[in-house]
């Protein structure tokens, strides 16, 4: 899929949002299991269509520079007894994304209704 530069595809955008929920909500890291289940959630879960959709998808905002991601304490999935996780965090970087495609968003919901107004006249 071709993008424009500085676009986020729909489940990049997803992501995005579903991170700063959680920020929100007092979790400033996420690994990806959280991520999908905050997706379901919030019923965008349709945007994972296929296996490694999600990790790639965090992979190139990691690139973009939205996310950063670090490995979570060893010590921690061995007491566990579970594999480790990447745990993932929106950055500042990521909530400006966010903030300008709600304002695109807004802008595009507006244009709409002022060519249906037009339209209907």
């Amino acid at each position: 899929m071709r993008r424009k530069p500085g676009v986020l595809l729909p489940l990049e955008l997803a992501i995005c949002d579903a991170a700063a929920n959680l920020r929100q909500r007092g979790d400033d890291s996420f690994h990806g299991y959280l991520i999908a289940k905050a997706l379901k959630e919030h019923g965008d879960a349709r945007l994972l269509t296929a296996y490694g959709t999600l990790y790639r998808a965090l992979a190139r905002l990691e690139r973009m520079g939205l996310l950063t991601s670090r490995w979570e304490d060893p010590a921690i999935p061995a007491r566990e007894n579970r594999p480790g996780r990447r745990l993932y965090t929106l950055t500042a970087a990521g909530e400006s994304a966010i903030a300008d495609a709600r304002k695109l968003a807004a802008q595009a919901a507006r244009a709409k209704r002022l060519r249906r107004r037009l339209a209907s006249t």
